[in-house]
């Protein structure tokens, strides 16, 4: 499983009951504090593999440093935030690569294992599944608010504690159950990522908007206009699969398109085991996942947002 679909991950299958998982992320910061970006950083490259059902097992660091202006402290501040993400996830650091560039740039190139029959991708939802979202949604405008000065300690705070959160727990929960799609909720916001889990297939999306999590501040910021420039290229990219009702809030909307960085997992499960996944979830802390939508027939290729 390779570049052929926008699948989250590389699966190379090495035997019958074994494969490696595979995917690089890093990127700019988006958080002011040197520790909190690496932690944010490494939970974020780590989502792919969890995304595809996987144990992340090994990590090498990706750095690119600007050594002439920024002080090497700020570095170290990084890669500990990072290096305690990982313990938590129980993956270990082999190496890394660190090259000087005007940017400060830090994320992770990550290796996991899973059973070749287990994998997960984000198609093969069938009609009849419903659709769990296990993180809220948000983090973007609120970054967009905070680079503007206007975001308070507590919408700072909210977002962080999302981003830094691990999927391992859910993705080990819904490998306990029978789930037929999963993705991670990232860049290309909730609806770019649910339009790749039904695109080119016969299935089409229902999507409840009145049980959409999202980050109570991301509400205020999205009507003040603070928006960032994903969300409208998101939306330019993907409007033409979307249908939204028009007693959805507009407000509501750009938060379905909004980027995320290190979102919650969305996965289509069969009506028979949401309620007991989104129980067991809820029970070990998931506290904001919630059924979101859920696959029909018809109009085929499309999401219905109402």
């Amino acid at each position: 499983m390779g570049i052929e679909r926008a699948e989250d991950a590389g699966v190379y299958k090495l035997r019958d009951d074994l494969a490696i998982v595979q995917t690089l992320d890093f990127f700019t910061p988006i958080v002011d504090d040197p520790y909190t970006f690496g932690q944010v950083a490494v939970a974020n490259a780590l989502s792919d593999v969890y995304a595809m059902g996987g144990k992340p097992l090994t990590a090498m660091n990706i750095v690119c440093f600007p050594v002439k202006t920024m002080d090497i402290s700020i570095l170290h501040d990084i890669l500990v935030g990072g290096l305690d993400k990982m313990r938590e996830a129980e993956v270990t650091l082999v190496g890394g690569h660190s090259v000087e560039d005007s940017e400060l740039k830090y994320g992770l190139s990550v290796n996991g294992v899973i059973h070749p029959d287990r994998v997960l991708t984000n198609i093969g939802a069938r009609v009849g599944d419903k659709l769990i979202l296990t993180k809220p949604l948000g983090t973007g405008i609120i970054n967009t608010a905070i680079k503007a000065g206007m975001a308070d300690e507590e919408a700072i705070a909210k977002s962080i504690r999302c981003m830094i959160a691990l999927n391992r727990k859910a993705s080990e929960l819904m490998m306990e159950v029978e789930v037929h799609a999963c993705t991670d909720v990232t860049g290309f916001g909730f609806l770019g990522h649910a339009c790749e889990m039904i695109e080119g297939s016969d299935v089409s999306m229902v999507v409840y908007s009145s049980t959409i999590p999202f980050l109570s501040e991301a509400k205020g910021f999205a009507q003040m206009g603070l928006l960032p420039g994903g969300l409208h290229r998101n939306r330019e990219f993907r409007i033409s699969m979307v249908e939204i009702g028009q007693d959805v809030p507009e407000y509501l909307a750009d938060i379905l398109f909004d980027p995320q960085t290190s979102g919650g997992l969305l996965i289509a499960v069969p009506s028979s085991e949401a309620d007991t996944l989104l129980h067991k979830m809820h029970e070990e802390g998931i506290e904001e996942a919630a059924i979101v939508g859920e696959i029909v027939e018809e109009p085929r290729g499309k999401i219905i947002v109402r």
